[in-house]
């Protein structure tokens, strides 16, 4: 994901997400570090898609190094069900 993730353009990310946590046992990154904007939106998506993903066996986390979307998902009392992982798996935090 590039860009906002909004009002505008969630049911769009919404689509890309549902297809992406189908079965057979999804198991979703989300990448954020591209993404420059989030609203309460965007959490409405990610929480849907997250609870699908398990409902079919999966799971759905997220990667995100921003402050902004820490603080976002601690607000929203988010943190604890999307702790991000600094960097994909794999990569180093230093090689983004």
């Amino acid at each position: 994901m590039t860009g906002e993730v909004d009002i505008a353009t969630a049911d769009l990310v919404a689509e890309h997400l549902t297809a992406a946590v189908s079965p057979p046992l999804p198991d979703v990154l989300v990448d954020l570090r591209p993404v420059a904007f989030l609203d309460c939106s965007a959490l409405r998506v990610l929480c849907r898609a997250e609870a699908r993903a398990v409902e079919h066996g999966g799971r759905l986390r997220i990667v995100s190094d921003d402050p902004r979307v820490h603080r976002l998902l601690r607000a929203a009392g988010l943190l604890g069900r999307f702790p991000p992982l600094p960097a994909l798996p794999g990569q180093r935090r230093d090689s983004t």
